[in-house]
């Protein structure tokens, strides 16, 4: 129990987002995918990768190695092959269907289409004939066809059954939401009960309905009605309402205006969610959660929000220690640039100022925990910028022959201005130059020797003076006479 709680209290409300949002994904592909093969094939992928995890766990290397072969090969395959079904599942008339509705379902069931393109055949006299298969193959009854592979549409239906269109005179077979045949023969019925006005057409409708468990609609070109054949009866259909029931029951639609099976849906689409949810917290968990891993970094410090006035003169440290824990997945992925320590400067006062490190500084990659870090503060010395003219001295060093001196030195600038800190530039007073060896010296001349500039905080507002021309003059020491001889 107190272990549940300690992963309850260590979730963030990004976690909790990403959580959700992930679950949500999954549902959609469920509700988009769940009439077709593709989603089968996504189940058995899925039951897959479940037991390729099982075996890693266990040690199974080469299952684990097998299984996972057969997970990516499966994962392209399911493209290749479901392409079509994919493409249809993902093709929303809008995004509010995209997001929430069920495009395919949608998609399988043109009723409200086919029933206005019938009626609108009937009143500009357009004969057609259009065949909705049942259970039954229906192969070997209809015979003639061409190939033909269209989206239902009012305009698809009107120019097939157009007079001058080669193929108006045969029959369509319409399955699901597709034209799939044109220009079908149909057997012709032998029954001497039908109306005389019967012509070929509703003769080919009632031959195929005597044979078959196939629902078929003729449209008469002479007197512009509308008919229904289907188990050997033939009638007329006088309203779009009754002809839309009679298509829906043919298609199995009729039931989901049932309200026990909008309930029975309704709870599939709960169960559906609810497991998504588990699923998605399930994998949330094992990766950020399962097989910890240690790690340690240096990470450079950065500073930001620094106050236009002040400078940042010193600090106790560049570099802090971090040390946390992370699932594996997300350790071996990670990458030092996505760690980062920000320390905010924007209240920071003149002088020296003192700052935690805590979690609030520390931004690392969701999943990965800290551990601890060193050091745990960090001391940041501000000072305003100011400027300061600084005298500059040659720094001698060695010892000149016993026999010359050095009566006179120029150097050239004889002073630089600094710029630095306010506080630091209080303790400068002199600049040196690098040192210069006078073991040598014999005679007179000019040297150049580069300006040594401490602390290197400090920089100088003329970057040309950082090397001094220095002119000396040299004499001969005097010799110093004896006492005189008694």
């Amino acid at each position: 129990m107190r272990s549940i709680l300690l992963v309850l209290s260590s979730i963030r409300w990004q976690d909790v987002v990403d959580i959700l949002i992930n679950s949500y994904i999954l549902f959609r592909v469920y509700v988009l995918f769940r009439h077709t093969n593709a989603f089968r094939i996504l189940a058995g992928i899925a039951s897959l990768w479940v037991i390729q995890e099982l075996a890693a766990s266990l040690g199974l290397i080469l299952t684990s190695w097998a299984l996972q072969a057969i997970t990516a090969a499966a994962a392209i395959i399911i493209i290749v092959v479901f392409r079509n079904e994919i493409r249809s599942a993902l093709q929303a008339r809008n995004l509010k269907n995209f997001l929430w509705g069920s495009p395919l379902e949608e998609k399988s069931s043109p009723v409200s289409v086919l029933v206005d393109t019938f009626f609108q055949m009937g009143k500009k006299r357009i004969g057609a004939l259009v065949v909705f298969p049942g259970k039954e193959d229906l192969s070997e009854l209809v015979h003639g066809g061409i190939p033909w592979d269209g989206r239902v549409s009012q305009e698809m239906l009107m120019s097939i059954f157009w007079p001058k269109n080669p193929v108006h005179d045969g029959a369509a077979i319409v399955k699901g939401d597709k034209v799939t045949e044109v220009g079908v023969l149909l057997p012709l019925s032998q029954r001497t009960d039908l109306p005389t006005f019967y012509g070929t057409r509703h003769r080919a409708a009632a031959g195929l309905a005597e044979r078959s468990d196939a629902l078929v609609v003729a449209v008469s070109e002479e007197r512009g009605r509308v008919s229904t054949a289907k188990d050997g009866w033939i009638k007329p259909v006088s309203q779009p309402e009754e002809l839309a029931h009679i298509l829906e029951s043919h298609m199995g639609m009729d039931h989901r205006r049932d309200p026990e099976y909008r309930k029975k849906e309704m709870t599939k689409l709960g169960i559906a969610s609810v497991l998504s949810l588990f699923i998605i917290t399930a994998i949330w968990l094992g990766f950020t959660r399962g097989r910890d891993t240690l790690m340690e970094l240096n990470v450079p410090v950065e500073f930001v929000n620094r106050p236009a006035q002040f400078q940042i003169l010193e600090t106790s440290a560049n570099k802090v220690h971090l040390q946390f824990h992370g699932s594996s997945a997300i350790v071996k992925s990670l990458r030092p640039e996505q760690v980062t320590v920000r320390i905010n400067l924007a209240k920071a006062v003149e002088g020296l100022n003192v700052f935690p490190i805590t979690k609030e500084n520390i931004q690392m990659p969701p999943g990965l925990f800290l551990n601890s870090v060193n050091p745990a503060t960090l001391e940041v010395t501000l000072d305003v910028p100011a400027t300061k003219i600084v005298p500059v001295q040659v720094d001698w060093i060695g010892k000149l022959p016993d026999n010359i001196v050095i009566t006179e030195v120029q150097v050239t600038p004889s002073e630089v201005q600094v710029l630095g800190g306010k506080t630091l530039l209080a303790g400068i007073h002199t600049f040196y130059t690098a040192p210069l060896r006078v073991d040598s010296v014999t005679q007179s001349g000019s040297l150049t020797a580069p300006l040594i500039i401490t602390p290197a905080s400090l920089k100088l507002a003329d970057p040309s003076q950082e090397h001094v021309e220095i002119r000396f003059t040299v004499a001969k020491r005097s010799e110093k006479k004896g006492p005189p001889e008694g």
